[in-house]
């Protein structure tokens, strides 16, 4: 999706410090997703079989990547709204 993206934003008529921040929301989700695939390998490896830490490790990591999402849609949004207003 970040590939995508890019040139998207590159490309969309919107002010730079509102490209920085489409770059910077994009990114962090990339970042915020490679780090929750990160624990739960390491939850799946440390701890194969089910324990309640480890699905609140799992739980949480998921929960960054919804907020990072999120995140990112409002300040796509927000791009969106400078476009067309």
């Amino acid at each position: 999706m970040f590939v995508i993206l890019l040139p998207v934003i590159i490309l969309i008529p919107v002010a730079p410090v509102l490209k920085l921040f489409l770059f910077t929301a994009n990114s962090l989700v990339l970042i915020v997703e490679l780090l929750n695939s990160a624990v739960e390998a390491v939850v799946d490896k440390v701890s194969p079989e089910f324990h309640t830490l480890a699905e609140r490790a799992k739980d949480m990591g998921s929960a960054a990547v919804l907020l990072s999402l999120i995140l990112a849609g409002v300040v796509w949004a927000a791009a969106v709204f400078d476009i067309l207003f």
